[in-house]
């Protein structure tokens, strides 16, 4: 006896996955055309737990200001900020669209979800001293920067990060940049909140504990989608006119299943990782920055290490970390059988291609799942000398899948960074990747519906109502400093963001 549903029914669209990505996509189409009927499934009995929940995100208001791996040296000595200006200016788009949301009354207030946080950047060695400088020195040519302070001073950096700086030799050679305007993000609570207001504004269901099995293209360039509801085990059929699969590692199988040409050809590389969390509230009260640290040869990106504040259900919480390790599972709460189960004849080149052309990196891993607890917290104590062991626990984190995409040169490629996989007639798309990720989902999901809404994104209609939720549309904030000064005077004062002020 079949446990499958006998009807099928239609809808417009149909989102995979209850992170950060589907539910700012869900946001923008409601916002841009309320008709649309939209379907949502998460096979978790929760939303955000995966990448986008606030103890497994690997950073949290990633903007470009402290990360150095987002400004490397080249061959010539000089540092390239290009990808920092890029990344700084897809934040700015992100905090105006959370603004307009404020504004509207979509949810509130602010402090739920993001709160003033100086981003630092903190090296020691004259070696990283001198690439600090310079790093800070080409930054303060673009007006996006302006408000970022150096000093190799240690009076200053005592100021700044007592912590850091309380036990050191004081004849390290240390240096570090601050940044007043950085932030914290919980993408779980923002998640959650955009959900409601699906809810509550457009009565869109969120289906837990759903999982979508198989998918497929019919005649009619409709998508027949089969999901499977965990808790009581039957089935349902429905046809949709786009299909978005943003389920985080979980993406990757499901483009596989979709078949379309332009998912041929990827794998995933997926990265675990541990975070040491402080226990005791009066180290945590002391400390009011996230403050990053220079990456390893070969480690990815989210695996910088960083000394990290974060506001977590109303708290403040500090981190250390994250420890980068090995796990065949594409999610935190995935089969050991993922990564096996995704290689096949379409992409078993590009899988060994970057294997062979990342040793470094799997060197990397291997030395950190070599790590003891011990020698995690001596990691520790070079970033904060006086940390007593006690005082920290060892908490896993969440779980990212590098994309692997085909390479003419090398096989295959492994790319640090979000990639959206969409088929030529714009009816399905899939989010691959992980840094930056969250903190540039506006400008993600932007680019999305201009692949798979082409049309819609040319009206008049759609045009307008994309100015009113975010004011530079269409404009370059590191082309006008005139702009960028007044936008973010805007979205801190809307965010409740005091940082700006400190900048000016």
């Amino acid at each position: 006896m079949s446990n499958k549903s006998d009807t099928i029914h239609d809808c417009d669209v149909v989102l995979i996955g209850a992170g950060i990505m589907s539910a700012t996509l869900g946001v923008f189409l409601k916002e841009l055309q309320p008709e649309l009927t939209i379907e949502i499934f998460e096979r978790l009995d929760k939303i955000a737990g995966e990448s986008s929940d606030a103890w497994n995100n690997a950073g949290t208001g990633h903007s470009a200001l402290c990360e150095l791996n987002y400004t490397p040296q080249t061959e010539d000595g000089s540092i390239d900020i290009s990808k920092a200006i890029h990344i700084v200016e897809q934040f700015e788009v992100s905090k105006q669209f959370w603004a307009y949301l404020l504004q509207q009354g979509f949810f509130g207030p602010a402090h739920d979800f993001i709160n003033s946080t100086a981003h630092m950047s903190l090296v020691w060695g004259e070696e990283n001293v001198t690439y600090l400088e310079k790093r800070f020195n080409a930054m303060q040519q673009s007006h996006l920067f302006k408000g970022m302070q150096y000093s190799h001073d240690a009076k200053q950096l005592t100021e700044w990060i007592p912590l850091v700086m309380e036990g050191r030799d004081p004849n390290q050679k240390i240096a570090a940049t601050y940044m007043p305007i950085g932030t914290d993000v919980n993408f779980g609570a923002l998640t959650r909140s955009l959900f409601s207001h699906l809810k509550q504004e457009h009565e869109v269901e969120i289906a837990l504990q759903h999982e979508v099995q198989h998918l497929h293209q019919e005649y009619d360039k409709r998508w027949r989608v089969s999901v499977k509801n965990l808790s009581e085990g039957t089935h349902k059929e429905l046809r949709a006119k786009f299909v978005f699969i943003g389920a985080g590692g979980g993406s990757l199988p499901l483009l596989e299943k979709s078949g379309i040409k332009e998912g041929k050809g990827f794998g995933g590389f997926p990265v675990s990782g541990e975070w040491l969390r402080c226990k005791n509230r009066k180290v945590i009260e002391r400390h009011h920055a996230k403050v990053y640290g220079k990456a390893s040869v070969g480690s990815p990106p989210m695996s910088v290490p960083h000394l990290d504040t974060r506001m977590i259900d109303g708290k403040r919480e500090l981190l250390f970390g994250p420890f980068a390790g090995f796990s065949t599972k594409f999610l935190k709460s995935g089969s050991y059988l993922d990564l096996p189960l995704s290689i096949h004849v379409d992409n078993i080149v590009s899988m060994l291609g970057a294997g062979f052309d990342n040793l470094a990196l799997t060197k990397y891993l291997i030395d950190q799942l070599r790590l003891s607890a011990e020698d995690k917290f001596r990691a520790l104590k070079e970033f904060f000398p006086e940390a007593q062991f006690d005082d920290w626990e060892l908490v896993v984190a969440g779980q990212r899948v590098q994309v692997i995409k085909r390479d003419a040169k090398h096989g295959g490629m492994l790319e640090f960074g979000t990639e959206v996989v969409s088929h030529e007639d714009g009816s399905i798309a899939a989010l691959l990747g992980a840094s930056p990720g969250a903190s540039t989902s506006v400008s993600i999901m932007l680019d999305l519906l201009g692949h798979c809404f082409k049309e819609e994104m040319k009206s008049d209609a759609w045009l307008s109502k994309l100015k009113q939720m975010i004011p530079t549309y269409g404009r370059a904030l590191a082309d006008e400093a005139k702009l960028c000064a007044e936008t973010r005077a805007m979205t801190a004062a809307t965010l409740g963001l005091t940082g700006y002020q400190l900048a000016e």
